[in-house]
């Protein structure tokens, strides 16, 4: 493709572009959503909360899984396993434990698996 030809295509994409942007500026529905976020914006200002904080406000639920500060994992549950056999209980938070290592090598990771209480 030429130069100019590269140009004109240019050029007919902006001025397209440029004319929805004109929609969208003369759109009542788009003027609406505008100025919702503007009063929005300065209420939270005033009142001192930041975006998290007001999804936390609104939706709970939502809001503690989003202020969870990133590098942060959740506790590890602990898990009890009872061997029916000798009536032995573990408790562990991992896989790493030796007693629940050795039991999985001698009857099998499912079966201890079905041990979990």
């Amino acid at each position: 493709m030429s130069k100019i030809a590269e140009y004109k295509a240019l050029e007919a994409q902006l001025a397209e572009h440029l004319a929805q942007l004109d929609a969208l500026k003369n759109d009542k529905a788009m003027q609406r959503e505008i100025e919702f976020e503007s009063k929005l914006r300065a209420l939270m200002a005033e009142y001192g909360v930041s975006l998290r904080g007001l999804i936390s406000i609104m939706d709970p639920q939502t809001g503690a899984a989003v202020a969870r500060p990133a590098g942060t994992k959740a506790p590890r549950k602990l898990k009890v396993y009872k061997n029916p056999n000798t009536g032995e209980v573990v408790e562990t938070k991992g896989g790493n434990h030796k007693v629940l290592k050795a039991w999985k090598t001698e009857f099998g990771a499912e079966v201890v698996e079905g041990w979990l209480q």
